[in-house]
């Protein structure tokens, strides 16, 4: 657990000294390695944007920039998953810490709403890590993949931006 809070640390760090790189790379992390909750990523990017009194349209970059990493981490996930197939990732989830029945839920979000499920997926807590284990599966086209990928990345880290940018404001202004 020790690891994880430094590892932590180090990606609150790396966002607050440089910020668009450093989200880019959190953002990519968190994707393929879940420990980064992206709660907490793009709402530290938002309020270290109002922090260092940058201007909101720093907001959409970074959210963009985010959605960027996101969409490299979950096409390294989709990629993945199309070479080791179903057998191949059940043999591999008690290394990466997924459990089988979460696997099976994101199987079935897949499978319920199709292609359209990877740019919901993206804005889904605990179906957004996973989203790419059956698209890859599924043999989901790759430029589609990708492009539904960046829409709902880009949408869900703009949002979080965008919270923590607003709420830094409220607080400023309460006190």
């Amino acid at each position: 657990m020790i690891e994880i809070d430094a590892f932590i640390q180090w990606v609150v760090s790396l966002i607050s000294q440089n910020l668009y790189p450093g989200v880019f790379l959190a953002a990519l992390l968190e994707t393929v390695f879940p420990p980064i909750p992206s709660e907490v990523v793009f709402p530290l990017a938002g309020y270290s944007i109002l922090k260092n009194e940058m201007s909101a349209i720093h907001v959409l970059g970074v959210g963009v920039t985010g959605g960027g990493g996101a969409t490299v981490g979950g096409f390294i996930i989709y990629l993945i998953s199309k070479k080791l197939g179903r057998v191949g990732l059940t043999k591999y989830l008690k290394y990466i810490k997924i459990k089988e029945n979460s696997l099976k839920k994101a199987d079935h979000w897949f499978e319920k709403y199709g292609d359209k499920s990877v740019v919901l997926g993206r804005m889904i807590p605990g179906i957004r890590e996973l989203v790419s284990i059956p698209a890859g599966i599924f043999n989901m086209k790759p430029i589609k993949f990708l492009i539904f990928t960046l829409i709902g990345s880009c949408i869900w880290s703009i949002a979080l931006t965008s919270a923590g940018f607003y709420f830094g404001v409220a607080t400023l202004n309460i006190f």
